[in-house]
C-alpha cells in the first residue's frame, strides 16, 4: 500500500474504489483519518456546498491543506487500517475511546516446563500471551481456577534436563502440599506436564468442552482400572470445572463464538458495551464512552467503538450481534441485530450494561458539579466574598535575568480551567528584570480590553506574588477606575500566605482545606503557563539570534521564516525550493550556505 497525496482542491480524480483518507493541516499534523468504501464520493462530500455538513465538519474542512489516500482491497480492510493509523496519530477530529487504562494478561512461557502467570507487559518472545482480561478479579479467577485443575509450577526454576539430572534442587512447599509434582527433581517427565498444559490452555481461551472431555476420559479410565480414589479426584475437578462454567453460562452454549456491542447515546456522548462469548460463556465484558467529535451517526460511533474493542481484545468473533439496525454494511464484518431468542437476550444483557454505565457517568458528572460547587462556595466563605467565585483570573509573570519577559493570565469558571480563556502578555513597556511595573502592565492591558469589549469582570482576581505585586495591580485597577469592582487577592508562594490590598497581615487558610488547594491551583496553572511560554519565546528569540547572524537575513526574514515553517527543526530541514517560496532566492542560498557549514555542530 502506498499513500498519494494532493491538495484538498484537487480531488476530481479520485478513484471510486475503497480505501483511507487522510488530512492534515498548514502544520502538517494529521488531522482526521476516515474510511470509505467509495473515496471519490466520500472525499468530494466534505467539499460539497451542497452538503448539510455541521459546524465541526466546517472547521476541520477549513483547517485542511493536504490530503492523502491510501487504497485497500475492501471495506473491511480500510475499517482495520483507519483503526490502526487513529491508534497510532491519535488525530483531534477522530474518535477515540475514553479508557487510558493497561490491561492484564496471562502469559504462558517458552521455556522447560513453562510456567503461567500475570503480567501487563506484552514482549512476544518470552512466550504465548491470553487475554487482556477486562478485570483483575476475572483474570484471578481463571488463573485460581487452573492451579485447583492443574500442578503448573510457580518456581522460577531453571528446569534445563542437565540441571536436573544433576541433581541441582529440592522440592519445595508446593510439592509438598500437592500443587506441584516436582519436575524439579525428576519426578514428572516434560511430556506429562504438557498435557496438564494442554489443557490450561484450552481454558485460556475459552475452549472449556476440550477440558471437560479431558477429565471425563481420565475419570473413565481411572474407574476402569478399579481406582477409585484416583477416578473420585478427577471427578472432583470435573465438578469444579463445571461449577465455573455454570457461574459464567450466559446463553445457550449452541452460541460458540460471538461477540456482542450495544450502544446508548445522549446530545454529546455514546455509551458502549462490548461482551465476548465462546460455548456460552461471557468471557470478557468492557464498557467505554465515546465523545462525539463531528456529529457523527449511532452506527459509525457503534463501529468505531466495536474495531477498536476487538483488536483490543484480540476477538476472532465468528458474527457480532448489535442493538440497532445497521444500514451500511460492511463486507467482510459479520453484524446482526437478532429479533428472537438466546441471542436477542445476549444483546438485552449488553443493552442493559451500557444503560447502566450511561446512568452512572451522568451520576458520577452530577457529584463532580456538586463538589466544584461545594468548593468555591467554601472559598467565598474562606475569603469573605461578596459573590460565589465561578469566574476566577490568576496573573502571574516570568523573566530571568530580564530576559524575554513574558506574563500569563488563566481562567477557571465554575472551579474548572477555562483553557479558551487564557492569555499570555509580552511586556511591552518595562525594561529590564521588573515584576512589579511588569504585573501593573498586564493587569491593566487585560482589564482595559474587557471593559472595551464590555465583557464581564472576574469575580475574584489572583496575583501570584506578595505584597508588591498586589499593589502594583491594585495601582492599574485604581488608573483604569474599576477598583472595587471585583475582590483581589495576592498568594505567596512560600507559606501560602494570602494577601488583600491595604491589610499588614496576611490570612491563613487550612491547609487541608478545599478552596486553599482550589487557589493553589489555580496558581500553579498560571505559573505553568508562564514558564511554557516564556521557554518558547526564549528558544525563538535565540534562534532568531542565530538568524540574522547570517548574511541577507534581518530580524524581518527571521520573523517570517518562524512564521511559517512554525519550529527551528523544520526550518533546518526545508529544502531550497521551500526556502526561496518562503525569503527568495538569494536569502533561501544564504540559508543552505549556512546550514551546510553548521551540519554536526
Amino acid at each position: 500500500m502506498q499513500a498519494s497525496s494532493f491538495a484538498p482542491t484537487d480531488y476530481s480524480h479520485l478513484p471510486d474504489h475503497p480505501g483511507v483518507y487522510k488530512y492534515f493541516n498548514e502544520a502538517e499534523e494529521l488531522i482526521y483519518v476516515g474510511k470509505a468504501k467509495s473515496l471519490k464520493k466520500r472525499v468530494s462530500s466534505y467539499f460539497n456546498k451542497n452538503t448539510g455538513v455541521n459546524l465541526k465538519t466546517r472547521r476541520m474542512v477549513r483547517e485542511i491543506r493536504r490530503i492523502e489516500i491510501v487504497l485497500v482491497n475492501s471495506e473491511f480492510d480500510a475499517l482495520l487500517l483507519e483503526n490502526n493509523l487513529i491508534k497510532k496519530s491519535h488525530p483531534k477530529y477522530n474518535i477515540l475511546l475514553r479508557d487510558d487504562k493497561t490491561y492484564p494478561y496471562l502469559l504462558v512461557t517458552k521455556e522447560n516446563f513453562p510456567r503461567i502467570f500475570q503480567t501487563r507487559k506484552m514482549i512476544p518472545k518470552k512466550g504465548t500471551y491470553f487475554g487482556p482480561f477486562a478485570s483483575v478479579k476475572a483474570m484471578n479467577n481463571v488463573l485460581d481456577l487452573i492451579r485447583e485443575l492443574f500442578t503448573i509450577r510457580t518456581c522460577k526454576l531453571d528446569l534445563s534436563p542437565y540441571k536436573i539430572q544433576e541433581g541441582q534442587y529440592k522440592v519445595c512447599l508446593e510439592y509438598h502440599i500437592g500443587n506441584c509434582q516436582g519436575p524439579c527433581v525428576g519426578n514428572q517427565t516434560e511430556a506429562d506436564y504438557l498435557k496438564d498444559l494442554e489443557q490450561a490452555k484450552h481454558i485460556l481461551k475459552g475452549n472449556l468442552g476440550i477440558a471437560k472431555s479431558y477429565f471425563k476420559q481420565k475419570m473413565q479410565e481411572a474407574a476402569e482400572n478399579l481406582e477409585f480414589e484416583k477416578a473420585q479426584k478427577v471427578k472432583d475437578k470435573l465438578d469444579l470445572l463445571e461449577k465455573y462454567q455454570s457461574k459464567s453460562l450466559v446463553a445457550n452454549p449452541t452460541i460458540s463464538n460471538h461477540d456482542v456491542c450495544s450502544i446508548v447515546m445522549d446530545e454529546k456522548n455514546a455509551y458502549v458495551n462490548y461482551m465476548r462469548v465462546k460455548n456460552g460463556a461471557l468471557i470478557v465484558s468492557k464498557n467505554v464512552e465515546l465523545k462525539k467529535k463531528l456529529d457523527e451517526s449511532e452506527e459509525e460511533l457503534l463501529l468505531a467503538a466495536l474495531i477498536q474493542l476487538q483488536d483490543q481484545f484480540h476477538s476472532d468473533a465468528e458474527e457480532v450481534l448489535v442493538n440497532i439496525a445497521i444500514e451500511n454494511p460492511i463486507e467482510g464484518l459479520n453484524l446482526t441485530q437478532p429479533k428472537i431468542g438466546d441471542r436477542k437476550k445476549l444483546v438485552e444483557l449488553s443493552t442493559k450494561n451500557a444503560l447502566f454505565y450511561k446512568k452512572e457517568k451522568a451520576l458520577l458528572k452530577g457529584l463532580n458539579q456538586d463538589k466544584k460547587d461545594r468548593v468555591i462556595r467554601q472559598l467565598q466563605q474562606d475569603l469573605s466574598l461578596p459573590e460565589i467565585p465561578d469566574h476566577i483570573e490568576c496573573f502571574d509573570n516570568s523573566n530571568i535575568q530580564g530576559t524575554s519577559p513574558v506574563a500569563s493570565m488563566v481562567c477557571f469558571l465554575n472551579g474548572k480551567p477555562a483553557v479558551k480563556e487564557y492569555r499570555h502578555y509580552h511586556i511591552k513597556t518595562v525594561e529590564g528584570p521588573n515584576d512589579f511595573a511588569s504585573m501593573k502592565e498586564i493587569v491593566s492591558r487585560r482589564y482595559k480590553r474587557l471593559m472595551e469589549e464590555n465583557k464581564p469582570l472576574p469575580k475574584l482576581v489572583v496575583i501570584d506574588g506578595g505584597k508588591g505585586q498586589l499593589s502594583s495591580a491594585v495601582e492599574a485597577l485604581h488608573e483604569l477606575g474599576i477598583y472595587g469592582s471585583m475582590p483581589i487577592i495576592g498568594i505567596a508562594k512560600r507559606l501560602e500566605e494570602i494577601y488583600f490590598p491595604g491589610d499588614s497581615y496576611p490570612i491563613h487558610i487550612d491547609k487541608k482545606s478545599e478552596s486553599l488547594r482550589l487557589l493553589q491551583r489555580v496558581r500553579d496553572e498560571a505559573h505553568r503557563f508562564a514558564i511554557t511560554f516564556h521557554r518558547k519565546v526564549r528558544s525563538k528569540n535565540a534562534f532568531g539570534t542565530q538568524l540574522t547572524a547570517i548574511p541577507g537575513i534581518g530580524e524581518n526574514t527571521a520573523n517570517k521564516l518562524l512564521s511559517h515553517f512554525k519550529s527551528v527543526k523544520k526550518i533546518s530541514e526545508a529544502s531550497l525550493e521551500e526556502l526561496t517560496a518562503v525569503v527568495g532566492a538569494s536569502r533561501a542560498q544564504n540559508l543552505m550556505e549556512w546550514k551546510e557549514k553548521n551540519k554536526g555542530a
